[in-house]
């Protein structure tokens, strides 16, 4: 496996807020990105004389679509050797009709969205991991999961079901050398939000520098023995 200070991360949504603050957080230990995000401009326009050059690799890709990320796989493993680390932050959120009038399209982008993503991911870049005997997944998953929500049942059950998919996992190749976790924040701090809810106590939000450092920990070795758990972060 590379040495701490030239590992190859793989980052999900990376144009986000949360994907950014990442990012940052990686590079500051020297790692070498992958930076993925559906548009490629927007990752250059957010990252613009920073991460926009070699050693780091913008791929756009579609994190619902199988043929999308293995593309992107093959992309990122000849550009940068291999995947050390796949951090996986795209997802998406919806207030949604009550449970019993809820649509088939909202729960089919929620599902995809936020569970299906992570199987063609990980399909694109764990076989590489158990080749190496080595590896750490992490996804971004949400306090929302354990528990149910007025208007935001098709996201929690998405969430829950992300969080299953993790153990599952985890129990699948924790042996062979691989830690697959994932990050549960309650309400994020990012610009979306603060526009969605100008009058809530923003006090109490996780920072998406507190999130990145949290997942930068699941990465690391201090985090050898953590399999298949969801780390809650905020209040």
């Amino acid at each position: 496996m590379n040495t701490p200070t030239s590992r190859s991360i793989a980052i999900t949504g990376a144009a986000g807020a949360l994907g950014q603050a990442v990012a940052h957080h990686f590079v500051a230990e020297g790692a070498h990105l992958a930076l993925i995000d559906q548009d490629e401009g927007r990752l250059r326009s957010v990252f613009a004389g920073r991460l926009d050059a070699p050693p780091h690799l913008f791929v756009a890709a579609d994190v619902t679509s199988e043929a999308s990320m293995a593309a992107a796989a093959v992309r990122i493993e000849q550009a940068l050797g291999r995947v050390d680390v796949l951090v996986h932050v795209a997802g998406g959120f919806e207030m949604g009709d009550p449970v019993h009038a809820m649509s088939r399209a909202s729960w089919d982008r929620m599902m995809n969205l936020n569970a299906w993503s992570f199987v063609t991911v990980t399909k694109a870049f764990v076989p590489q991991m158990l080749g190496d005997g080595a590896g750490k997944v992490i996804a971004v998953s949400a306090w929302a999961a354990g528990h149910g929500e007025a208007q935001k049942g098709a996201y929690g059950a998405s969430k829950s079901a992300l969080q299953r998919l993790v153990e599952a996992l985890s129990a699948e190749v924790r042996d062979q050398g691989i830690n697959v976790n994932s990050l549960a924040p309650t309400i994020m701090d990012t610009p979306a939000n603060r526009q969605s809810m100008p009058h809530a106590d923003h006090s109490a939000w996780v920072s998406t520098a507190v999130a990145a450092q949290t997942i930068g920990f699941l990465a690391s070795d201090a985090a050898l023995s953590v399999h298949g758990r969801h780390i809650v972060v905020g209040a």
